[in-house]
């Protein structure tokens, strides 16, 4: 069934009961590359459970598995690409909580028939105890084969600018070749980051990383650049997909900071290609 509008718009998952424990939070933060030095005392504490603190965006992978799936939301799971995302934190990522997840479809926006579809889907995560959130996940996919549907009548959000001047900063990241086999433990088992026949049939060379992990790597780079690795200091990431990187390769983020805000951008110095675009993360 195509997608049905506004029908869609009433799509709702509520009181999704997660826990997760600090194994899940220390897998994750190995998952994007920290504690590959064990000796490095300022990355530790995201990977030892003596004082650990989780990374932000660590809420992607704990909301896994909550929310309306691909094929309930009316759209050709295989023409769906994910768009972008955004995490907003409430509070601090806890290392180890029980929390309860609402999801929701926020908007779609019609491109026109052959141009495909943007879906906004929303999950706030809460704390189980006390009912407050503590983060919001914004996910856009772009649903390719389902132009024509209708949708809202305004323009969806615009991206946001990457300011012109050079980068104030660039850090860079070399990934493991078994960087996504790592990363896929902590929920996303797809088998394009893992098969290389699934790989190569989706037109690839060889399985491809996951796109949040690359998006943790860039919210792992604005905690180490502009937070002193201090995960309190982060309000929200938000980034757009542009490329895949294969495990293996270096990631290049490029920061500018104004104020309470940075832009970054990320690529793949090997191959000349930017992977995220219009990142945006929002200090405390």
């Amino acid at each position: 069934m195509p997608i049905q509008y506004p029908e869609i718009l009433d799509l709702k998952e509520t009181g999704a009961a997660i826990e997760y424990t600090d194994r899940e939070t220390m897998l994750y933060a190995l998952g994007i590359g920290l504690g590959a030095d064990p000796l490095n005392e300022a990355e530790l504490p995201f990977v030892y459970e003596k004082a650990l603190r989780a990374v932000p965006t660590v809420a992607t992978v704990v909301a896994s598995g909550t929310g309306m799936s691909t094929e309930s939301l009316g759209v050709n799971y295989k023409l769906v690409l994910h768009g972008e995302e955004e995490t907003i934190l409430h509070r601090p990522m806890p290392p180890a909580a029980k929390l309860i997840a609402d999801s929701s479809v926020v908007e779609v926006y019609d491109k026109g028939e052959s141009k495909g579809a943007l879906i906004i889907r929303r999950t706030v995560l809460r704390d189980a105890g006390d009912g407050e959130p503590i983060a919001t996940l914004n996910r856009t996919i772009f649903a390719r084969g389902d132009g024509g549907c209708g949708g809202g009548q305004g323009s969806p959000p615009t991206p946001h600018p990457t300011p012109e001047r050079e980068p104030d900063q660039r850090i860079e990241y070399t990934t493991r070749p078994d960087q996504a086999l790592l990363y896929r433990l902590s929920g996303d088992r797809n088998p394009l980051h893992a098969d290389p026949a699934v790989g190569k049939s989706a037109g690839f060379d060889r399985p491809i990383l996951h796109g949040l992990c690359t998006y943790g790597i860039t919210c792992r780079a604005v905690l180490e650049t502009y937070c002193d690795l201090d995960p309190e200091r982060m309000a929200s990431h938000a980034a757009r997909f542009s490329s895949p990187v294969y495990p293996g390769e270096s990631i290049a983020v490029d920061l500018w900071r104004d104020g309470d805000v940075v832009s970054f951008e990320a690529s793949v110095p090997e191959r000349g290609k930017t992977i995220i675009k219009n990142g945006k993360s929002v200090l405390r």
